[in-house]
């Protein structure tokens, strides 16, 4: 589990365990802060000291090889194991070169230090500013609140009116702190993913340009560096996604901060001060709390925790309660107090002081006290308004039109779907065609409506449905797919979840997915790819019910399903699966894993990317493509590709490498290592001695080479000539065991060739 989101409504509430997200937090910034100061020495060291070239790449190398990124939230999309994965990349790139000492360390404090010391400093830097002022502003509220509380309530009531007021200044203040606090940090840990990885990526570049030996693995960097690039420009565009859906529920929290109190049939909690009575003649003494009342056992569970004394937590004490009675000023001289009768302490009252009127109210009913008032209820979430659309043969005739409009009219329309149009005409559009009386327009010859009023228009359309398309009901299940499992797993269970949607649904959805791919198809001139597409059109197919930040977080799980939807449509929506033995939870993700496929690296420099140098066609920043959303590129979405190569797929296939290819250096690079995962004589063989392995061989029996058959059971991409491609189901004939441990040799398709032992299993 990486860290916790940090929810605004838990601004309001200040508790225990909020203040132990934001230490969780702060202390990996202050982590990366460290690890950044680190790499900026050590990158002065390569300049300043050439001499130790050496001895400076191997610690440069161990200090990305050590550091890994923390993420919000219970998984990661394939981009950011890509991402988190790039600094062991990189480590092991610059210990492939440490041998060489030669001077290749030129120009990089443009394309590495200053960045990298820009983000410490502008961002970094910030949130450390801010801590100080939030912790500052803690402080202050807290001590004007006890001094509030102290207050004599025989004070004149100006003077009580006075007080509260300025309290309640200081509150709202120490409040709106709080939400800003919390904001930037959540926005500086996803920010940090691809402010510093990029970087990176810049250095490489500079540093092979000036070595100049290995053509061929300058190559094999050339796939991984334009990939990673793909991830982390569709990590960006979740991140902006996510961070604009951050700060409207910021917005909303901010402006109705009632509404957004957490509070639960089962239970509610916040502060109270409680009354400890201490024998004659010390008095008593009120001590902070945080207390949480379970109503039906109506146990009121409190810890002490002081805000000031770094936040230390003491011991929970319980009581059971059997009342509770308003106490009067008249009683007390002190406002806002309860009288607890306790149950397992029979004639003990136990008098707690509330932190406002408001709150005073709220445990009042909470605990069943006599005084009428109201609750908080939670938000909902609404439609748009003035939009009754709905999913009826109108709303599909709407569909239908505004499709084949946009087909016929705009399919290569630079940023089609991202380009917005001008609210007033999108509502007007809209509108005309939901009406059953006015919904014969053809907007496919009808010029009235320019392609960006339409596009809008059936994104409002689908934004305005009582229910989102996808439903709410399957929400969590599409997105436990997308946190886990292989892409062939992935597919086959969004097959099995698309035909449980109600039929009008997936009739729908279907339609729309067939045009996304169309849309997708033309991404060389409209510069929609599938990945853009999943961005705009994920949260607008998928929406949870609840309104909170760690649903904002799986926003980039919506876009991967809705990628999938996209890339697979004609399979899963052709037919229904005749089975559905998996379940997001179940074993359609506990396939055996397989590492990523690792190319030969050991003895040869890597091409790396200078970012700065990107051709736009294919990298694709969208720099030329001015509208008012985030940014795109060109490139094809490497959700689905950048998958096939994560830890978490298939079980690993041997590292063949034709002996033409390997390197006449020394090292093993050559021999085939057996999976990872691999169960059978494939992997075991890789750990006994050579003349073992050949004595074994030879007393084992001649197979058939006509009676033996193999089925695949994983997909596999051919490295090298020598290798077979192939999809899952494919039927191999004459198979024999290869020479080469973990690997079979059979034929398909008329060509005979290596296969991976453990992608397939003997019929």
């Amino acid at each position: 589990m990486g860290l916790h989101p940090l929810e605004f409504s838990e601004c309001y509430l200040d508790s225990p365990s909020f203040r132990e997200k934001i230490k969780a937090h702060e202390a990996e910034l202050d982590r990366t802060n460290r690890f950044i100061k680190e790499l900026y020495k050590d990158g002065k060291n390569l300049i300043n000291a050439t001499k130790q070239l050496g001895m400076a790449q191997r610690k440069f190398a161990q200090c990305l090889g050590e550091f890994q990124f923390e993420y919000i939230g219970d998984a990661k999309t394939d981009d950011e194991k890509c991402i988190d994965e790039s600094l062991q990349e990189f480590s092991s790139f610059l210990k492939n070169l440490e041998d060489q000492r030669e001077l290749m360390m030129r120009n990089i404090t443009e394309t590495l230090m200053k960045p990298l010391e820009k983000f410490r400093k502008e961002h970094l830097g910030t949130v450390r500013a801010e801590r100080k002022k939030y912790e500052k502003e803690t402080e202050k509220y807290y001590s004007s609140l006890e001094k509030l509380l102290n207050m004599s309530a025989k004070k004149k009531e100006p003077q009580l009116q006075e007080a509260d007021v300025q309290v309640e200044t200081m509150r709202l203040h120490f409040q709106d702190e709080s939400l800003d606090y919390v904001c930037k940090l959540q926005e500086i840990q996803e920010r940090k993913k691809f402010e510093c990885v990029e970087p990176m990526l810049a250095f490489f570049q500079t540093v092979f340009t000036f070595y100049h030996q290995g053509f061929e693995l300058a190559k094999d960097f050339d796939h991984y560096k334009r990939a990673l690039q793909i991830n982390i420009q569709n990590t960006r565009s979740r991140f902006e996604g996510a961070r604009s859906e951050v700060y409207e529920l910021m917005k909303r929290i901010r402006e109705t901060p009632q509404e957004y109190r957490q509070t639960s049939p089962i239970s509610c909690e916040g502060y109270l001060y409680v009354q400890e009575k201490r024998p004659p003649p010390f008095g008593s003494s009120w001590v902070k709390r945080y207390s949480t009342f379970v109503k039906e056992q109506k146990i009121l569970h409190m810890v002490t925790f002081d805000h000031r004394s770094g936040g230390k937590i003491g011991e929970t004490e319980s009581v059971t309660l059997k009342s509770c009675l308003r106490k009067t000023t008249d009683m007390l001289d002190r406002r806002f107090c309860l009288e607890l009768d306790i149950t397992d302490r029979p004639g003990t009252v136990l008098t707690v002081q509330a932190l406002s009127e408001d709150d005073h109210k709220f445990w009042m009913q909470a605990m069943g006290g006599k005084e009428p008032i109201g609750h908080f209820l939670g938000r909902t979430y609404s439609k748009e308004r003035g939009i009754d659309a709905q999913l009826d043969d109108v709303g599909l005739s709407f569909i239908k039109n505004s499709i084949s409009a946009i087909e016929k009219r705009g399919i290569d329309d630079q940023g089609l779907y991202r380009v917005v149009g001008v609210n007033s005409k999108v509502q007007k559009l809209l509108l005309l065609m939901i009406d059953e009386k006015s919904n014969e327009v053809d907007m496919s010859t009808s010029e009235d409506w320019d392609v960006k009023t339409i596009t809008s228009a059936l994104k409002l359309y689908l934004r305005s449905l009582p229910e989102p398309l996808m439903t709410y009901g399957l929400y969590k299940d599409f997105i436990s797919l997308a946190k886990g499992g292989s892409p062939e797993s992935r597919i086959q269970a969004v097959h099995c979840l698309v035909h449980k949607l109600p039929e009008r649904n997936r009739q729908v959805l279907g339609l729309l997915m067939k045009h996304l791919a169309n849309v997708a198809a033309h991404s060389k001139q409209n510069l929609m790819t599938v990945a853009n597409l999943g961005v705009v059109f994920g949260p607008t197919l998928m929406r949870p019910q609840e309104d909170t930040v760690a649903a904002i977080m799986d926003l980039k799980f919506q876009n991967i399903v809705v990628e999938i939807l996209i890339e697979h449509n004609e399979k899963i929506f052709a037919d229904a699966p005749e089975s559905c033995p998996f379940s997001p939870a179940g074993p359609v993700f506990s396939a055996p894993t397989r590492q990523s496929k690792k190319q030969n690296r050991q003895n040869r420099p890597l091409a790396v990317y200078n970012p700065q140098a990107l051709d736009i066609q294919n990298v694709g920043d969208g720099s030329s493509l001015a509208t008012d959303e985030t940014s795109m590129g060109s490139n094809e979405s490497v959700s689905s590709q950048s998958s096939s190569a994560s830890a978490s797929e298939m079980p690993e296939k041997s590292d063949h490498v034709p002996l033409s290819n390997s390197l006449s250096s020394g090292s093993n690079s050559g021999a085939p290592t057996a999976g990872a995962s691999c169960s059978n004589t494939g992997a075991s063989r890789e750990s006994q001695p050579a003349s073992t392995t050949a004595a074994s061989e030879k007393e084992k029996p001649e197979e058939s080479v006509t009676s033996r058959k193999a089925k695949a059971v994983y997909p596999c991409e051919a490295e090298h000539d020598s290798e077979l491609s192939f999809q899952v189901g494919a039927i191999f004939n004459a198979v024999t065991q290869s020479r080469e441990p973990g690997w079979l040799e059979g034929e398909l398709e008329g060509k005979r060739g290596l296969i991976p032992e453990n992608y397939v299993e003997m019929l």
